[in-house]
């Protein structure tokens, strides 16, 4: 998993509440297990009509929110279906880092195992990072996660609450695999002694 650590980037402002993941990542798109590939069916009912051509005023299909790392999204963002896809197709498009009011649990959960950063503030001042993002390429958003703040455009700082254990695993690219292989010493010397008990049966040779 790919550390997070700072971020300064274009903001996508997506101005819905109550964002479902069915709506982040339909369910005709979830017979792959694969993280890859899809990033182009993200918000694939709004970016699409029924031939499949881009709807030209959908934001991320715009300049320059096709470029954008961070959504300030409404409030529930990922509400619905617990399906794991949702922060897999967010992370395959782009986005890095999701700001809102509130996250529905299961949701918020599966960024941070796969390298997203979910930020919950306050409305008012989503409400402001929402106006900046809709100003375009020159509104660059700055997330720091070690300072926990993200700045506006104009250096208007907001502080926001983090666990510390979250923290410190995306500050170190560390999913469920990485946080094990830090014991990797620990486990091969406990097998290595197990196998050495003397109660333990001998695996006869395949």
């Amino acid at each position: 998993m790919d550390k997070f650590t700072r971020l300064e980037a274009i903001a996508a402002p997506l101005p819905m509440a109550n964002v479902d993941t069915d709506k982040i990542i339909p369910a005709r798109f979830l017979k792959t297990i694969k993280r890859s590939g899809l990033g182009v069916h993200l918000f694939a009912g709004l970016r699409y009509d029924e031939n499949g051509a881009e709807h030209p005023d959908f934001v991320l299909n715009c300049t320059p929110y096709r470029d954008a790392q961070i959504l300030i999204a409404g409030e529930n963002f990922g509400c619905g279906s617990s399906r794991e896809h949702a922060p897999w197709a967010l992370l395959d498009f782009g986005l890095r880092c999701i700001i809102a009011p509130g996250f529905a649990d299961i949701f918020y959960n599966n960024c941070f195992k796969n390298g997203i950063l979910p930020i919950v503030l306050p409305a008012d001042q989503c409400a402001a990072l929402m106006a900046d993002a809709q100003t375009g390429a020159n509104a660059r958003i700055i997330v720091d996660l070690a300072a926990q703040t993200v700045s506006r455009p104009d250096g208007e700082a907001f502080a926001f609450e983090i666990n510390p254990f979250r923290k410190h695993c995306l500050l170190n690219g560390l999913d469920d695999i990485g946080l094990t292989l830090e014991h990797a010493a620990a486990i091969t010397d406990y097998e290595a002694r197990l196998d050495a008990a003397p109660w333990r049966p001998a695996i006869p040779a395949l």
